[in-house]
């Protein structure tokens, strides 16, 4: 049993419904309907008797659940106290972060945090899909874009340009785009799929505003970014990818940016989480280090020209 399966436990016997309850808690029904029956099956008893129309406590449950609301008072409470304490940083940190990002950046500068703070632990949790911050059981989610609703919260950490590029040697033998147009005469397109959604159309826009929409022809596409990343490494096309996620194949020359007289809508990084009260200091303390480590890294970028000044702004 999880702590935040009390709090579902509550929401379905005030609505009556796991559904409604899974709406409210913006969650799958299966997730919540899967967290009602952990708890029931650590007490060894119903919570509700369930008919075909609606979900009622059953007398156990009518006798647990003012228990169960006064226990999370209590942890609340107590997060809170601990929060006010300016001591030793300690605990575990439940961290979702995107495929490429998390291997390649986060985790190595984690792993020099987690250094400097011996107490802390991490429990990382490596995906390009949505996170389910309680089907997956996880706090924070590091994620491109900004929180999707207004029931999750979250800081930004910077902006993130997100480019068009490909390896030197792609471009010896297939030639350098100049326009969007160029993309549709003997380039191959690198593709990332979300989910159900396919990547497959890049849309640019020009000094004036005007918007360019370019769908290459391709012959690979991948719902892992990385693999789209080392796809574009070795030569297999072009791609467009955060400059984040490539700062590494920039500075070293691996991949180069194409089209600078075309802009790509700016991406946003955030450190996304599922309530306010959540917030700790070592949340702010990690959101705080990685603010520092991706100013760094785009400063990097900016001083070799790769990117524009006002990235930073």
């Amino acid at each position: 049993m999880q702590i935040e399966d009390l709090n579902v436990v509550l929401t379905v016997a005030e609505l009556g419904s796991i559904t409604a309850a899974a709406t409210q808690l913006d969650m799958q029904t299966a997730t919540a309907s899967a967290a009602v029956k952990r708890v029931e099956a650590y007490l060894g008893a119903p919570l509700f008797i369930r008919t075909t129309r609606r979900l009622r406590l059953s007398a156990i449950g009518a006798s647990y659940l003012p228990q169960c609301q006064q226990a999370l008072q209590t942890l609340a409470q107590a997060k809170q106290a601990v929060q006010q304490e300016q001591g030793t940083m300690r605990g575990e940190v439940r961290l979702s972060v995107s495929s490429d990002l998390g291997r390649n950046l986060v985790m190595p500068w984690l792993d020099e945090w987690f250094d400097e703070h011996p107490e802390l632990s991490i429990r990382a949790h490596l995906s390009d899909t949505n996170v389910d911050f309680y089907r997956d059981n996880i706090d924070l989610a590091l994620r491109y874009g900004a929180p999707p609703d207004s029931s999750l919260y979250g800081f930004k950490i910077c902006n993130v340009p997100r480019l068009l590029c490909a390896s030197p040697a792609y471009l010896t033998a297939y030639g350098t785009p100049r326009v969007p147009d160029d993309l549709k005469q003997g380039h191959n397109g690198l593709f990332y799929q979300l989910r159900n959604i396919l990547n497959d159309a890049w849309q640019f826009y020009d000094g004036t505003g005007q918007v360019y929409k370019v769908k290459p022809r391709s012959n690979r596409c991948a719902n892992d970014g990385e693999l789209v990343r080392r796809w574009c490494v070795a030569g297999k096309g072009i791609a467009v990818k955060s400059s984040l996620d490539i700062s590494g194949d920039l500075l070293a020359g691996r991949l180069v940016p194409l089209m600078s007289d075309y802009q790509i809508e700016m991406g946003e990084l955030w450190l996304i989480y599922p309530s306010k009260n959540i917030t700790t200091p070592v949340i702010h303390l990690l959101r705080d280090r990685l603010r520092e480590r991706t100013r760094a890294l785009l400063t990097a970028l900016i001083e070799r020209r790769l990117l524009p000044p006002e990235v930073l702004d």
